[in-house]
C-alpha cells in the first residue's frame, strides 16, 4: 500500500510506512500549502527542476534528515547550501530498499532563483511497494511519453495549469499515450495564470477510461 498524499501545487508526499518519499517540496510561501515545513519529514527528496515553486524547502527538508536527489546541477547546489545529495541525470535509476527513482526528460526550463543553472528539468518515476508512480513535473506533451507508458503506470501526477505547462487538453492527450490506471492532476490553480478546473479534467479522465482524482491540498489517494 502505498499512501499518496497532495500537499498543494506540485508537491507530492509518498510513503509506503516505511519509506518517505516527497517531491517538488513547495511548501513555504506556497498559498495552497497543505502542510508547513516543521509538519513534514522525508527520506527522499525529489527534485525535478530547480525553479523556486519546486526546489522550494528541498534544503531545509535534507537537514531534518533527508537526501535530495535530482540533476548533478540541482543536487550539487544543494549540497552547497547544507543538503545531503545524490547528483543524477536523465535516465538514471536509483534503487533504495523497496523501490526505485527512474528520470525521465521533460520539456521545460531549469534555473534557480538566483539565476544558477538547474540542469535539465525532469520527469519521474517512483516504485515504491509495487506501484509506480509517474511525476511528470513541469512539462510539455511530448511523444515520448509513450515510452514511459510501457511501465506500467499505476498512477500519473500530471501539470494541467497551461501557460507554463501543458494544460488540461493536452494532458487529456497524454493519458493516451501513458496509459495509467489513475490520474491526479497537479501545478493549477496556486496562481492566477495557471487556474483551471481540476474537477472538469478528472471527470473528462473518467471518460478515458483513467481513474481521475482531483486531490484538494492535503487529500490522500491511496494505492493498494
Amino acid at each position: 500500500m502505498v499512501e499518496v498524499r497532495y500537499l498543494g501545487h506540485s508537491a507530492v508526499w509518498l510513503s509506503d510506512g516505511q519509506t518517505r518519499i516527497i517531491i517538488d517540496p513547495f511548501l513555504t510561501g506556497n498559498p495552497m500549502a497543505a502542510a508547513s515545513l516543521a509538519e513534514v519529514q522525508a527520506d527522499l527528496i525529489l527534485v525535478t527542476h530547480a525553479h523556486g515553486d519546486h526546489f522550494g524547502d528541498s534544503v531545509a527538508l535534507s537537514k531534518k534528515g533527508g537526501v535530495v536527489v535530482s540533476t548533478f546541477e540541482i543536487a550539487t547546489y544543494a549540497e552547497k547550501h547544507g543538503a545531503k545529495s545524490v547528483p543524477m541525470n536523465i535516465g538514471g535509476t536509483y534503487r533504495f530498499a523497496g523501490g526505485f527513482v527512474k528520470w525521465f526528460p521533460a520539456w521545460h526550463s531549469s534555473s534557480f532563483p538566483d539565476g544558477t543553472y538547474g540542469g535539465m528539468p525532469m520527469g519521474v518515476v517512483v516504485e515504491l511497494a509495487g506501484k509506480r508512480i509517474y511525476h511528470a513535473g513541469d512539462t510539455a506533451l511530448f511523444s515520448d511519453m509513450a515510452l514511459i507508458g510501457e511501465l506500467n503506470l499505476d498512477l500519473a501526477l500530471l501539470p494541467i495549469g497551461d501557460h507554463f505547462t501543458m494544460g488540461p487538453e493536452d494532458a487529456l492527450r497524454a493519458l493516451d499515450l501513458l496509459k495509467p490506471k489513475r490520474v491526479v492532476p497537479i501545478h493549477y490553480n496556486t496562481f492566477p495564470p495557471i487556474k483551471q478546473d481540476g474537477e472538469a479534467f478528472a471527470r473528462r479522465a473518467q471518460e478515458k477510461g483513467v481513474e481521475g482524482h482531483a486531490l484538494k491540498p492535503g487529500g490522500v489517494l491511496v494505492l493498494d
